[in-house]
């Protein structure tokens, strides 16, 4: 009796583990399905935001209206040959032998218009210009800086650097903007001919160094009377002579 009584509680145990077995499988399915059914919206809602970012309307760039610096130097239907150098891309010519007169072939800049000598419109034309650099060229073809902190009364002479420019209607090779080494030339409007004439009729009373704004010299000429006429025949010499100049190291108009 005992022994029946045993193998039914077994039986009894075993269908409860089984039955536990299968309750825990099917949760695990349940649950696995209502994970995919939550995942499909979140994964369409990707998709369509993957498509909208895909999709969006292309938006060409805004292409660029404003004018190009040298147009305002570049005069509108001239004639090609007379336009200034920054209104033109020119070929340089090797073979052009110096001092020589050479041909060069040039096209214009972009929004650039020009005419031949029939009122013809173009875009390639030839120029001819002498085979030289531009710092090769005479002085009246370029405009320099000129400096006021230099003596040009002096001996020897300064110099100073200066940045040159060629001018518009002149064309040559190499740099249009260069520096070069030139003397003191600059003036603060003192004339000689008056100095000399203060100096021959007032320099006994130091006029003509109060005129060059040469103060101390002019009160010892004061003072002294000319230095007994001494000084005043010196410094007649050394006016006419442009030895002794204005005070701020100018040179005389």
């Amino acid at each position: 009796m005992a022994a029946r009584w045993w193998r039914r509680a077994l039986r009894g145990l075993c269908g409860a583990a089984l039955f536990l077995s299968q309750l825990s499988v099917l949760s695990g399915r349940a649950g696995s399905l209502m994970t995919t059914k939550l995942s499909q919206p979140q994964s369409t809602l990707a998709k369509s935001l993957t498509s909208t970012s895909t999709d969006a309307p292309y938006f060409k760039a805004v292409e660029s209206t404003e004018i190009p610096p040298y147009l305002t130097n570049c005069p509108s239907n001239g004639l090609c040959s007379r336009l200034p150098p920054d209104c033109m891309t020119c070929n340089t010519n090797y073979s052009c032998v110096y001092g020589r007169t050479a041909t060069f072939d040039c096209k214009v800049k972009p929004h650039v218009h020009c005419v031949d000598e029939n009122n013809h419109e173009q875009e390639n034309f030839t120029i001819n210009m002498t085979c030289q650099f531009c710092w090769q060229l005479a002085t009246s073809d370029y405009v320099c800086t000129n400096s006021t902190n230099c003596m040009t009364v002096s001996c020897p002479r300064q110099r100073y650097n200066a940045t040159c420019t060629v001018r518009d209607h002149i064309h040559c090779l190499g740099n249009r903007v260069f520096p070069k080494m030139l003397y003191c030339n600059w003036t603060g409007g003192y004339k000689w001919s008056t100095a000399l004439a203060l100096s021959i009729t007032l320099g006994g009373f130091g006029a003509d160094r109060f005129y060059l704004g040469q103060w101390r010299e002019g009160l010892g000429k004061l003072f002294s009377f000319g230095g007994l006429g001494i000084w005043t025949l010196i410094d007649v010499l050394l006016i006419g002579v442009g030895y002794v100049g204005p005070a701020d190291g100018s040179l005389y108009i």
